[in-house]
């Protein structure tokens, strides 16, 4: 059963998301030399993601298996949404060299199969979720090997300005995205140490931060490095020129 509560924490987010979107909306008439994909990734984030929880706001985007609510308008949301943040990250990385497509590819195969391990952990019987969850982990941390170790090298390799962004920004994402298996294994799809209600507003105020959170973060670091000269050859404007 859906409690009253959670429509009206639903409502909410579906109304964060709205505003996060029109703010990069109107970004994106002034880009400071960001490329243009920067601001369709960090606007597809929230309009995806917003329309995914007002399905479960209106009382839809949800099944109940054995007592039990899962929102599989959830995974709906992550597995669009939550690639789309590893992109951005990983674009900031490159921000001024060629693109590497098979990381790019790598990251996105990684999270799909980290998304869809942990909607059929959610619609399996204990003990078969545990493995499913810990397929998901296994999945999560390869990401996190990726970011922390291929990006990371990537960013350093271009200039000090740059590769403290990408720290910034990557420890930001790193520091939410651990919350995302820790609340569903302690919650009503996990162990049920807190509540639904409970469950429903972590899981939207831990999105908010990740998804509108981190693009303000990333798009507002961009815009001031390619509004300077940064690096070690040349301005970021004409690096930016360059990877367009």
């Amino acid at each position: 059963m859906q409690y009253p509560i959670e429509q009206q924490i639903l409502w909410g987010y579906a109304a964060v998301m709205a505003a996060g979107a029109v703010i990069f909306a109107v970004w994106s008439f002034n880009r400071k030399q960001v490329p243009r994909y920067e601001y369709l990734i960090a606007f597809i984030i929230p309009v995806w993601s917003g329309a995914a929880y007002l399905s479960m706001a209106m009382g839809q985007g949800h099944i109940v298996k054995d007592g039990h609510l899962i929102y599989f308008a959830r995974y709906l949301d992550w597995i669009v949404t939550t690639p789309l943040l590893l992109v951005a990250l990983a674009t900031t990385a490159m921000s001024t060299v060629p693109k590497d497509r098979v990381i790019l590819w790598g990251l996105v195969a990684a999270d799909v199969f980290m998304i869809l391990t942990g909607l059929i952990a959610d619609l399996s019987p204990r003990p078969e979720q545990y493995v499913w969850y810990s397929l998901g982990c296994a999945a999560f941390l390869i990401i996190m090997y990726v970011i922390w170790v291929h990006l990371r090298i990537i960013a350093r390799s271009q200039n000090p300005s740059l590769y403290k962004h990408f720290l910034m920004t990557a420890s930001y994402l790193t520091v939410l995205w651990f919350g995302y298996p820790t609340l569903w294994i302690i919650g009503p799809s996990g162990f049920g140490w807190t509540s639904q209600v409970t469950d429903t507003l972590m899981f939207c105020l831990l999105p908010i931060f990740s998804k509108v959170g981190f693009s303000l973060l990333d798009l507002s670091g961009l815009r001031r490095l390619h509004g300077r000269p940064v690096g070690k050859k040349g301005n970021s404007r004409k690096q930016s020129a360059a990877v367009r």
